[in-house]
This record gives structure tokens, C-alpha cells and sequence, in this order.
């Protein structure tokens, strides 16, 4: 990994936060939180934070609602990229991405292999640019946001 060119001005990264959770609230939601305080302590901007429903449509209109937003430069959703019936989170996201970013899953997957081994494959970790909106959608649990954000997000979203 590079190291940060510290006579470059830092430039914060306006991010929206979403949860797809059937059950979540913002006073439970492990995962969001643990990804808003990452947020907050790399310097960047928490610009929206919601909860919906893993459901297609809801999922599609806020991520939407939200590249179309000039103030938002990234969008990372957390939840739903599972195999149970429920989770649709990739179904709803991808049909916006105007270009695939396969490589963040392909870095998201060796990570997760390193902490729970073949069990990453349980995941459709995926990411995309819509726009001028960078997409990244995150398994539900705070370890894989964790490794997500510490291991590939966080180094990314400073150009230093």
C-alpha cells in the first residue's frame, strides 16, 4: 500500500449510509454504526443515513434518490447481499451502476477469506460507479464492515 502524500490537502468524501434490514433501527444497527464512526474518524461527511426494508423497490428508490443528489460522492449500503430469500440488496443496486467495480469484490473476498475462510463465498459483496456515485454494498455483519472499510474503503476514499 502507498503511503499518503501529507502535502496534498485532505478532501472529505460525502457519503450516504444506508441499512437494509427487516428488524434494524438506528439505536440497534451494529453495522451502520460502526461504519458511521469510520466515517466521522477518517474525516469524511455522514451527508444521509437511513434504514429500509429488504425490498427491491425501496432499496432502488432511495440509492436512486441519493446518486441523483449532487451534494453525495458515494453511497455504501451494509446488509442484504446474503443467499436467504430476503436478501436483495445486489438485485435492487446493480441495475444503477452505470459501470462495475469487480475488483472491490474480488479484494472484499480475499480479506474475508483471511478472518472466516470459505464462508466468503455466502457473500455478494458488490460495488459500482452510477454517475459520478461511487456504490459500495457490504455484507450485513460489523466484521465485514470492519474489513471492508479498514482493509479496502478507507484507503480509497483519500486521494493522498
Amino acid at each position: 500500500m502507498s503511503r499518503l502524500d501529507e502535502t496534498k490537502p485532505f478532501i472529505p468524501v460525502r457519503i450516504a449510509l444506508l441499512t437494509v434490514s427487516d428488524s434494524r433501527t438506528l439505536a440497534d444497527d451494529r453495522s451502520g454504526n460502526l461504519l458511521a464512526e469510520r466515517i466521522a474518524a477518517a474525516g469524511h461527511e455522514l451527508a444521509e443515513r437511513a434504514i429500509v426494508p429488504d425490498d427491491v423497490d425501496e432499496i432502488r428508490m432511495i440509492v436512486g434518490t441519493w446518486i441523483a443528489e449532487e451534494r453525495i460522492d458515494v453511497v455504501i449500503t451494509t446488509g442484504g447481499t446474503g443467499f436467504t430469500g430476503r436478501d436483495v440488496t445486489p438485485e435492487a443496486v446493480e441495475p444503477l451502476f452505470d459501470k462495475r467495480m469487480d475488483g472491490f469484490s474480488i479484494v472484499f473476498h480475499r480479506l474475508s477469506y483471511d478472518k472466516i475462510g470459505t464462508s466468503t463465498i455466502q457473500s455478494r459483496a458488490t460495488a459500482g460507479l452510477a454517475g459520478r456515485t461511487f456504490i459500495f454494498c457490504l455484507p450485513g455483519s460489523p466484521g465485514a464492515c470492519r474489513d471492508a472499510w479498514d482493509g479496502i474503503l478507507a484507503a480509497q476514499f483519500d486521494y493522498r
